[in-house]
């Protein structure tokens, strides 16, 4: 890890040389909202779910879904093309320190229950089985504990009258642009992870366009639709109805260029294909070009 400098963040290095137009486009877009752009791809996803089928047999309480395998292929890929894991905020380049993944959980599948907050680092140690473990835990004891990171402090903030309100907002953006948030306030905020997740094919919803926040640091929005069976045409140009997932990632464009995010959207595919490297370490290199 490299010596922290004057100007870098508790997470991140502050990216000194960048070049003219990369420079200058915070500035010009100064927002991450002016910025994003909207990917959606279609994962044939067959062999990952006959691989789930198979490493829950005989699985009672941790059971592996999609949604775990999603996580572990995005973590991957974030690891394998660390351009992914830059941020602009103070408008300013940063490169993350760690991968983080963030995502809401409901406490009950119904209407008016509440959601809480979940974010977890990615140690270079992480297999599928490790994510499996760390998602069924946490968000278990998300829904048994009555509060759960931040939510005590979010209903805390919810009391305030709305000219405080404001003031404290204002303070926290601030804050946010500066660096200068404090640790307990986004330990546990999805905003200020690599990728914020949201499973919404466990609500039996299709996939959607989801816009990026200008507070925190995310700077990719992945969105889980529901598994469905489409005609896919194989690379022998025969085709076959395979099980299939849309993924839908908004990102903002002023950290890389379009090609290197659609090269690396091919690293998911190519996981999901091929099931068994999941359950490989992050830090293990694979056989693959992008």
């Amino acid at each position: 890890m490299e010596k922290k400098r004057w100007g870098d963040r508790r997470d991140a290095r502050w990216l000194r040389e960048m070049d003219g137009m990369h420079c200058i486009m915070p500035h010009l877009m100064n927002k991450r909202t002016d910025a994003e752009v909207f990917i959606n791809f279609q994962l044939d996803v067959t062999e990952a779910l006959a691989y789930i089928a198979e490493k829950n047999e005989g699985e009672p309480e941790y059971r592996t879904t999609l949604f775990h395998c999603v996580i572990m292929a995005m973590a991957k890929t974030v690891y394998l093309r660390p351009m992914l894991n830059r941020y602009i905020s103070g408008r300013r380049f940063y490169q993350r320190q760690a991968i983080s993944l963030g995502f809401t959980a409901k406490k009950r599948f119904e209407d008016h229950s509440e959601e809480t907050l979940i974010v977890t680092e990615v140690p270079e140690e992480w297999t599928l089985a490790d994510v499996t473990r760390k998602v069924v835990g946490t968000v278990h004891k998300a829904r048994e504990e009555k509060s759960y990171g931040l939510d005590d402090t979010l209903n805390t903030l919810k009391r305030l009258p709305r000219p405080l309100m404001m003031f404290v907002m204002w303070c926290f953006r601030t804050l946010d642009f500066f660096g200068k948030m404090p640790l307990a306030l986004t330990e546990s905020d999805p905003n200020y992870a690599t990728v914020f997740l949201t499973n919404l094919g466990s609500i039996r919803c299709p996939t959607v366009y989801h816009h990026l926040n200008n507070y925190g640091t995310n700077s990719i929005m992945a969105a889980i639709g529901t598994i469905h069976k489409a005609e896919v045409v194989g690379p022998d140009g025969t085709k076959r109805v395979r099980d299939v997932v849309d993924l839908g990632v908004t990102v903002d464009e002023r950290i890389a260029d379009g090609f290197y995010f659609a090269r690396s959207l091919k690293i998911v595919q190519h996981m999901l294909e091929r099931p068994e490297l999941l359950d490989r370490p992050l830090k293990e290199e694979i056989d693959f070009e992008c």
